[in-house]
């Protein structure tokens, strides 16, 4: 049975040099009550100090969860996936003021449940060619952790590669739910995600380390219905009972608690706001014709996330499609922004770590990915760039597997500004910041992985689109009203392979007319039919 206790009365009693699980995503999901404690409780009292921090996705929205904790001293270790909406933890990282690991995000939750069956770790392909191969950079994350032992290891199995990622004990980890019965069953019917709770309560298990949950509501013993039941009460030492959710037990980044978030009711879909005609939407809407009727496809943050919903909802095809995203949301109509990884009128919520099988396993259709630095030889970094650790995600996982990538990128950055007038493109200020360069600072995509298994690549920015060939990047379209050596060739930090069936970029994208999508795939039904 689950005893109550006091959140910070929780904090006093973490010994120095623990090693704790967070899970959450993004802004959703994180035990904030808790967290918030132990930085107040290091703050008064210098402990608990140099914890090691283990969590799968990114634990902020750029004020709550990882940030309540992300002090000098307090975290000595952190080993996670992403830290973009994470400043201060971000800070600590790029500052060498804590050891850094980034590991792929599906590989974290599957680690989970390595650990969870007392195995040595998680042993995959993903993460061959990029900056997690110890013969890259082995996923150490700053100039600290640099010198210290490779963790993540390259082992052979019937003549072929895998990366082993170990196993890392924990003493603690905080989960978070709804409600907890007087047993100490928990759901979590208010949450919009459902997350690796279980995993990881799990996990910690394995290792004889404690669960805490955080809830809302108490309920009486025996009152929820089996199937409600997300951990049992056997895996739960304690919990924590939030007084002000608005506080300390947020659904997301804007909403205390939304039905809709949660999946309890469906709205309109006249009342999804469709998007202006900006330099994204024609990235989203040139990236959105590589789509094919009834393909599986995952939605990256950033632009792909931002846009790609919105748009399939525009010209009727989000019924003959399959829109996933790595939080477990399949469906629906993506948030975005500082709520990526919630939709609207989603079909249904798996835990984080099941749809990664599928993403490891099957290969989804299409990904929609964004893009920081590209290179000749078509590896994109996403992860580490312009100073900035921001983390993998789950962008290693997805891309290595997928059967389709398409990344979605400006072409420049950093004051980059456009018109659009009469179907045709006009730069009106270029960027400061070349996104196509001799050498990616970090491999968070390889090309030369992606070409040697004969992937389908393409990158689609507002003015050109690329493939990855064997040979390099090969330009194969150019916006209308755009110069290939002035607006292209000149912002290039390498020159690509220029194909000779060279053509413009269809006119219908540079305008507010629909692209005809659904009325092309009924066509193709009609003659497939016929």
């Amino acid at each position: 049975m689950a005893n109550l206790i006091d959140a910070m009365e929780l904090a006093k009693k973490i010994p120095d040099n623990s090693t704790i699980g967070l899970v959450g995503f993004g802004g959703i999901g994180q035990c904030d009550k808790i967290l918030r404690s132990i930085g107040e409780n290091f703050k008064e009292t210098g402990h608990p100090k140099n914890l090691t921090v283990f969590h799968t996705a990114g634990q902020s929205d750029t004020t709550n969860g990882i940030e309540h904790i992300a002090e000098e001293g307090l975290i000595g270790r952190i080993i996670g996936g992403h830290w973009g909406l994470a400043p201060k933890a971000r800070k600590l990282i790029q500052e060498n003021k804590v050891d850094c690991y980034c590991w792929p995000q599906g590989q974290l939750t599957h680690l989970l449940r390595a650990m969870a069956n007392k195995l040595p770790g998680q042993i995959s392909p993903v993460g061959l060619g990029t900056f997690v191969d110890p013969r890259i950079e082995g996923g150490k994350f700053n100039e600290r952790t640099k010198a210290l032992d490779d963790l993540v290891q390259v082992i052979h199995i019937n003549d072929e590669e895998f990366l082993l990622y170990p196993s890392i004990p924990l003493d603690y980890v905080f989960i978070r739910g709804t409600s907890i019965d007087e047993a100490g069953n928990l759901t979590t019917d208010e949450e919009p995600l459902k997350l690796e709770i279980l995993s990881a309560a799990q996990a910690a298990k394995a290792y004889g380390g404690k669960v805490i949950a955080q809830v809302k509501y108490v309920a009486q013993k025996e009152s929820f219905h089996p199937k409600q039941v997300v951990v049992p009460s056997y895996l739960i030492d304690e919990y924590v009972l939030v007084e002000d959710p608005a506080k300390d037990h947020r659904q997301t980044f804007s909403e205390v608690f939304s039905p809709v978030f949660a999946g309890d009711i469906r709205t309109p879909k006249e009342s999804i706001d469709a998007i202006p005609l900006d330099i994204r939407k024609i990235i989203g809407r040139r990236a959105i014709k590589e789509l094919q009727k009834n393909n599986v496809v995952n939605l990256g943050i950033g632009i792909p996330g931002d846009v790609i919903g919105n748009i399939a909802n525009e010209e009727g095809i989000g019924q003959d499609i399959v829109l996933t995203m790595e939080s477990g949301v399949v469906g629906g109509s993506s948030v975005g922004k500082n709520e990526f990884g919630v939709a609207r009128n989603a079909d249904a919520i798996l835990e984080h770590e099941y749809l990664f099988d599928y993403y490891h396993g099957t290969g989804i259709d299409v990904t929609f990915m964004g893009g920081a630095e590209v290179d000749e030889f078509g590896n994109v970094n996403v992860s580490n760039f312009g100073g900035r650790a921001v983390g993998c995600g789950g962008f290693i996982d997805i891309t290595q597997t997928a059967k389709k990538v398409v990344f979605l990128t400006t072409f420049t950055a950093d004051g980059l500004k456009v018109a659009i007038d009469n179907g045709r493109l006009q730069i009106l200020q270029e960027g400061k910041v070349s996104k196509f360069t001799n050498h990616v600072q970090q491999i968070t995509f390889s090309g030369r992985y992606a070409s040697t298994h004969s992937k389908n690549v393409i990158y689609v920015t507002e003015r050109a689109v690329f493939t990855l060939t064997k040979d390099g990047l090969e330009l194969t379209e150019i916006a209308p009203g755009i110069e290939l050596q002035k607006d292209i060739l000149d912002h290039m930090k390498f020159k690509p392979i220029i194909s000779k069936n060279l053509k413009v970029m269809d006119m219908e994208i540079f305008s507010d007319q629909l692209l005809g999508i659904a009325n092309e795939w009924n066509r193709q039904v009609e003659t497939v039919n016929s």
